[in-house]
């Protein structure tokens, strides 16, 4: 049977910035946006909900007068990205 999948991975642009979460452990806001091609605003966005749920830190900071935000992956990220991909595995290769 299929498993569910968790909604919050399953926009496009979360699930790429919790796959390079999974890479990174930790990354700064600025090279989010460059590996995924977002802008601010909606990279800005999505990172507040990957926040709230819990998957991501978010450290915020000043590095020579400019604001620097920093992302880290959470025990709970990784756990729930880990089942998104079993999930996912459900339907590419379905058991009777």
């Amino acid at each position: 049977m299929f498993k569910p999948l968790d909604p919050l991975l399953h926009s496009q642009l979360r699930l790429a910035v919790m796959s390079l979460m999974m890479n990174f452990e930790e990354a700064d806001f600025n090279f989010i946006k460059e590996k995924t091609n977002a802008t601010s605003g909606n990279l800005s966005v999505q990172v507040n909900k990957l926040k709230d749920a819990g998957y991501i830190k978010v450290k915020k900071s000043f590095k020579d007068n400019y604001p620097h935000t920093t992302c880290k992956i959470t025990e709970k990220g990784i756990n729930s990205f880990e089942s998104y991909l079993n999930a996912l595995r459900s339907y590419i290769k379905p058991t009777d």
